[in-house]
């Protein structure tokens, strides 16, 4: 084995970590520019920081454009699904070439692949655990390729977060599947190509047993996608309709009767994702806040210094707890209750940031005076509360950490 050969492959030939970021490094360098040294000025740049997209339907078009011509890009260098079964288009590599990737990818100025975080982060994962050998060659390829985008559908108007309440129904009719329903808070609904959606097949069994799991279809007869306006003023929320929408067999996820297995595989890698800030999502930078309070004068108040600590104090601790969560995962175990916390851990820091704006900002925060770096806080304060919901709300992740973590008795059932 000559010197190069040392340094760039195994005895077998298998690529190292050494030449994968090399491989790696020489894809960006011709294909994306270095990333500038980003340093924060206040009253300069943008001053945007909410928590949601904020898109026109010809921007969000733009967007997507973007960003599917770069994933197809990316993963046919080989730098898309590194961690993938290569039978389904991934490159069966480790999560150590998935950091390394990560690492280098973040010194370059490439568009954003957020509008593929929910179908990769959650809807593809359950795929490859729960669905049938025809849909896994017919979706993840293509998902992970950026070719179709993936949705999640689970919340109902009258379920809240209590999931297994739902009431869209499938009926069985000879191969095929009969969908009626609605759906709510569905994100990317309206780009979607595809979704996993669960829905009530036995209405005679417990409420939890009689739940299965599809992948459907978002072009097909009888799905409808209306946007839902929130009180932002964006629409990054949908309310989905199906009026005997058919869905094959062979869209099955799992078992008739078995889709509260395959929801929860979805939810706790949901929660991974989010506690993660997954797609996009999770805290301003600490810098920023300082510069708030440096700018309103408030950054000797001994109080605004504590809420600023607190912040950055609990923002270090959940990012140690997501790193051993993740490492579970790597490990080829599926996530568990500790996502609760990492989701419960982003949403309370959240609260602690618009609690630490309002007493720096006062009522600049809720009235625009055209102060630069202000008002625009409001996009966030807004977005707060759509967060606490999103993957579960806060008194389900406690609820979840308290029995599955703690192990305190459940709460008693309403009579």
């Amino acid at each position: 084995m000559t010197a190069t050969q040392t340094e760039s492959t195994t005895a077998d030939g298998a690529i190292t970590p050494e030449q994968f970021e090399v491989e790696a490094r020489a894809f960006l360098e011709a294909h994306a520019e270095r990333r500038p040294e980003e340093t924060f000025v206040w009253g300069q740049g943008s001053e945007n920081v909410s928590l949601f997209p904020e898109r026109s339907p010809e921007q969000q078009a733009a967007d997507l454009a973007a960003s599917r011509a770069w994933s197809q890009q990316v993963f046919d260098a080989g730098f898309g699904w590194i961690t993938g079964p290569v039978e389904y288009g991934g490159r069966g590599l480790t999560t150590d070439f998935q950091r390394i990737w990560g690492r280098v990818a973040a010194e370059y100025q490439t568009p954003s692949l957020s509008i593929y975080g929910i179908g990769l982060g959650m809807v593809a994962p359950t795929i490859l655990a729960h669905a049938t050998d025809e849909v896994k060659a017919a979706y993840l390829r293509k998902m992970w390729r950026g070719d179709i985008v993936a949705c999640q559908l689970f919340s109902e108007p009258s379920s809240g977060s209590d999931l297994a309440s739902l009431q869209t129904r499938a009926v069985k009719d000879g191969g095929e599947w009969i969908l009626n329903g609605q759906k709510v808070w569905t994100s990317g609904a309206q780009v979607s190509d595809i979704g996993e959606i669960i829905c009530r097949t036995d209405p005679d069994l417990p409420k939890h047993r009689g739940l299965t799991g599809f992948v459907v279809d978002m072009h097909a007869p009888g799905v409808e996608v209306r946007p839902l306006r929130q009180m932002t003023g964006g629409a990054s929320f949908n309310e989905v309709f199906f009026t005997d929408v058919r869905v094959p067999d062979s869209h099955l996820l799992g078992d008739v009767n078995g889709g509260w297995t395959v929801a929860l595989t979805t939810l706790m890698n949901e929660r991974a994702a989010i506690g993660g800030g997954g797609g996009g999502v999770g805290l301003p930078t600490s810098t920023r806040l300082i510069e708030v309070a440096k700018a309103t004068g408030t950054n000797t108040d001994p109080l605004v210094r504590q809420q600023l600590a607190e912040i950055v104090i609990n923002d270090r601790v959940a990012g140690y707890t997501n790193r051993r969560a993740m490492a579970k995962i790597a490990q080829g175990q599926l996530p568990g209750p500790e996502m609760s916390l990492a989701k419960l851990s982003l949403t309370a820091n959240m609260v602690r940031t618009y609690e630490a704006l309002s007493s720096m900002l006062g009522p600049k925060l809720v009235v625009d005076t055209g102060e630069w770096g202000t008002y625009a806080w409001t996009q966030f304060l807004l977005g707060v509360p759509g967060m606490r919901i999103a993957g579960g709300s806060d008194e389900v992740m406690r609820n979840i950490i308290g029995e599955r973590v703690l192990g305190l008795p459940k709460e008693p059932a309403p009579k």
